[in-house]
């Protein structure tokens, strides 16, 4: 049996806060506490306040003040000698990282954040840094690497009942099999992770793995359920503001309509997610969404060399991102819209619009 979900990052005076508690709400208290703890506090609690309001500002999309945030964190547990306090710093930072598409630097904060949790006998931080390794290389693309301790993490998050963990590592899991496949393996393990996190109470978890179900469904061909998962995980990201859930959300939207035929309203998708992943900072989203923004105006009549001329540039993106599957990807576009060698060559002059849109 799993307890419910909490939220371990959130610590000392605001611990209280749940899973589900808006971001606005979280940002707002705890920069209240991090003045309550500058004026006459510990240094403790003003990591402690500086660690929420960094990660409550990184999942609102607002990274430079998340990033000044996580380092003020660190800075106050150091100077505490508390070094639970510093790791906890550390991982936000390297999820920081790798939200931003620093990958090798995520890898690094990340992995010397473990280190720290492991000094500090932190169990959860050293488990939440050894999910974000996972994570990294799983967005990376080196799935034989990091399956096993995905593996490892869901294992141990089953033992402890600590339902948010193991949700997360289902996901992750279910997100391998997904890219490799193996999709009716996929989607039992994102519906169970929909379950447990609907019984835990862990909206953000549900909102994801609902995502992910849409996902297998769409590319088994049910098109209309998968809409209607997408729109009940974006009503849960917007109750807690879940920025980035929700640009993803809206890039998985356009994923599904292109599927189903539906160029134009994909494009539509494609183009609010792009400026939302903007918005925040996340190049990795970006260049997704880009990706299906091309395929969508290919399908739409655009030209072959502009098409072409796309591609390529989003093949160099996918490489200075540290995407090891991402030229796989861009293989893959070129064969589904029938893009040659022959079509390459230099792209007609773009419209004032399609540079905002294409950068």
């Amino acid at each position: 049996m799993y307890g419910k979900a909490f939220a371990p990052e959130y610590r000392g005076t605001l611990g209280e806060l749940s899973v589900n508690t808006s971001l606005a709400e979280v940002l707002a208290k705890a920069v209240e506490e991090r003045r309550r703890a500058e004026a006459g506090g510990s240094g403790v609690e003003l990591a402690h306040a500086g660690l929420a309001v960094a990660e409550a500002s990184r999942r609102l999309g607002l990274v430079e003040e998340a990033e000044q945030a996580w380092k003020d964190s660190y800075r106050a547990a150091r100077d505490a000698g508390d070094e639970g306090a510093m790791a906890w710093a550390m991982w936000s930072g390297g999820t920081l990282a790798r939200q931003r598409g620093q990958l090798a630097l995520a890898r690094r904060l990340l992995a010397r954040a473990a280190e720290l949790a492991e000094r500090g006998d932190d169990i959860v931080a050293r488990g939440y840094c050894l999910a974000g390794l996972a994570e990294t290389g799983r967005i990376q693309g080196d799935y034989e690497a990091v399956g096993r301790l995905h593996e490892q993490l869901l294992a141990e998050a089953r033992r402890r009942g600590e339902a948010r963990h193991t949700v997360w590592a289902l996901e992750g899991i279910a997100q391998m099999h997904r890219n490799t496949g193996s999709f009716d393996r996929a989607l039992a393990l994102f519906e169970e992770a929909a379950h447990i996190a609907g019984e835990a109470g862990d909206d953000r978890g549900r909102a994801w793995a609902l995502r992910g179900i849409a996902d297998v469904r769409s590319a088994q061909g049910d098109s209309e359920r998968a809409l209607e998962l997408l729109t009940e995980a974006e009503n849960l990201c917007r109750a807690i503001q879940l920025v980035s859930a929700l640009a993803y959300n809206h890039k998985m939207r356009g994923n599904v309509l292109f599927r189903a035929g539906r160029h134009a309203e994909a494009e539509e998708c494609y183009s609010e997610a792009l400026e939302e992943f903007r918005a925040m900072g996340e190049p990795r989203g970006e260049a997704l969404a880009r990706l299906g923004l091309v395929k969508a105006r290919a399908r739409q009549g655009w030209e072959r060399q502009r098409t072409a001329a796309e591609l390529d540039e989003l093949e160099r993106a996918f490489a200075a991102i540290g995407l090891l599957r991402g030229g796989d990807m861009i293989d893959q576009a070129r064969a589904e819209l029938g893009i040659t060698d022959a079509d390459a060559g230099p792209a007609e002059p773009r419209a004032a619009a399609d540079v905002a849109v294409t950068r």
